[in-house]
């Protein structure tokens, strides 16, 4: 994937996921999404941060002290250690934080 392509994939899922997390029910929390990064603080405290890294052609998550790095194959972003899929990673995470069901 040439680096043009890859931004603009990244672009389209980043928004996909700004778009679902502006839909929750909650007041607790206000993302914002610029340039290849999508931020998520949340009034109860902590922020989420997912960004584009174009030079291995990842999205990067840091979540609660801790980093996820993720490497697009066979249609889906997976962990490259773990080869956990980000959606229900994500689900996981915000269901815990908010504490109420959330899915992606």
């Amino acid at each position: 994937m040439t680096e043009p392509e890859f931004r603009t994939f990244v672009k389209s899922v980043l928004s996909d996921l700004f778009d679902q997390i502006d839909e929750f029910d909650t007041d607790d929390l206000d993302p914002t999404l610029s340039d290849g990064v999508l931020k998520v603080e949340f009034e109860s405290g902590g922020t989420y941060v997912l960004s584009q890294q174009v030079p291995t052609r990842e999205i990067w998550l840091s979540a609660n002290l801790t980093a996820w790095h993720f490497k697009y194959a066979d249609g889906e972003w997976n962990e490259r250690d773990s080869g956990e899929p980000i959606r229900p990673m994500l689900s996981k995470l915000f269901s815990d934080k908010l504490g109420m069901p959330v899915q992606f």
